[in-house]
């Protein structure tokens, strides 16, 4: 083989291992293509009841679980979380002013927010037609598990909410344990049915709809409903009765002192709960956090 024919061969033996060795690179760069699962979409529906006991049509808000609506789980049943808002608030506060739908997605609950106005979820002591406490018990809890998919007993039910919201999940709880097997309540204004013209005033959304709802100091509705009593009478027998008990609070927060009041009252009466003292304010920063949590914990009761 003549000098030439050599030099194109080697040649050609070189621009094929450069080709190749480019290839190689190449590949390495380029990732492989991962499917990805489109989100689940969470579906947010407001409702209304037309409430014999309240006299009116009572607005809530259901956050279904992402494969309610498919196919595959047209049968399926599930637990139902109650989430309630505090004072000066409405049913939808918890979808407009948390991520509680994206939370959702992580879970496999019907979440319903009912509407609670300024009434304490109390049936009030001077409007015949504000009972807020019974129309939740009464009449939106059956209407939910008549309409939805529901579990309905009490391992499957849930409640929990904010401030006013707190008082109103423990006081459901401690009235009615039949229903639910965990309450929850963030920064909850817990002593709410004992606090008088002295510690409140009487200007104020918290004053105007205390002496609406509870009536003057010594009140036959103040007395009915104030929870650290309910705590104090429940007899040692029927401990074991109650809801498991979630509280927590800010460290910042102007109710920080009402709930270590509360959870000490739970401890000396031997009450099953898990208090949380946490750095925070009386927001809704903290709240969208603890929402989470709670969610994670209402989980857990369910296996």
């Amino acid at each position: 083989m003549d000098a030439d024919k050599r030099r194109f061969l080697k040649l050609i033996l070189l621009l094929a291992f450069v080709l190749n060795f480019s290839l190689a690179v190449e590949a390495q760069k380029v990732k492989p293509k991962v499917s990805k699962t489109p989100a689940v979409a969470v579906v947010v529906e407001d409702l209304r009841l037309n409430s014999k006991l309240m006299a009116r049509e009572m607005p809530y808000q259901v956050i279904y679980p992402g494969d309610y609506h498919s196919e595959k789980s047209k049968t399926r049943r599930y637990a139902v979380v109650y989430l309630l808002h505090g004072l000066t608030g409405h049913f939808d506060n918890w979808s407009s002013k948390t991520k509680i739908a994206d939370y959702a997605k992580q879970h496999n609950f019907i979440i319903i927010t009912p509407e609670g106005a300024n009434g304490w979820y109390t049936d009030s002591g001077s409007e015949n037609n504000d009972r807020y406490e019974s129309y939740i018990i009464e009449e939106l809890i059956p209407e939910v598990d008549k309409n939805f998919r529901t579990v309905a007993a009490s391992k499957y039910r849930f409640v929990a909410g904010l401030s006013m919201g707190g008082y109103g999940a423990i006081k459901f709880g401690l009235r009615r344990p039949d229903l639910f097997t965990l309450v929850g309540s963030f920064s909850g204004a817990l002593g709410a049915a004992d606090w008088t013209e002295k510690e409140i005033g009487t200007k104020g959304a918290i004053a105007e709809s205390i002496l609406k709802v509870y009536g003057a100091a010594g009140s036959q509705t103040r007395k009915e409903n104030d929870i650290f009593q309910m705590i104090r009478e429940v007899p040692a027998e029927r401990v074991k009765e109650l809801p498991f008990i979630y509280l927590d609070c800010g460290t910042e927060d102007f109710l920080i002192q009402n709930n270590l009041d509360f959870a000490r009252l739970l401890r000396e009466k031997k009450i099953p709960h898990e208090f949380r003292e946490l750095p925070g304010k009386h927001d809704w920063k903290y709240w969208d956090a603890q929402v989470q949590e709670f969610l994670r914990l209402s989980e857990k009761f369910l296996k």
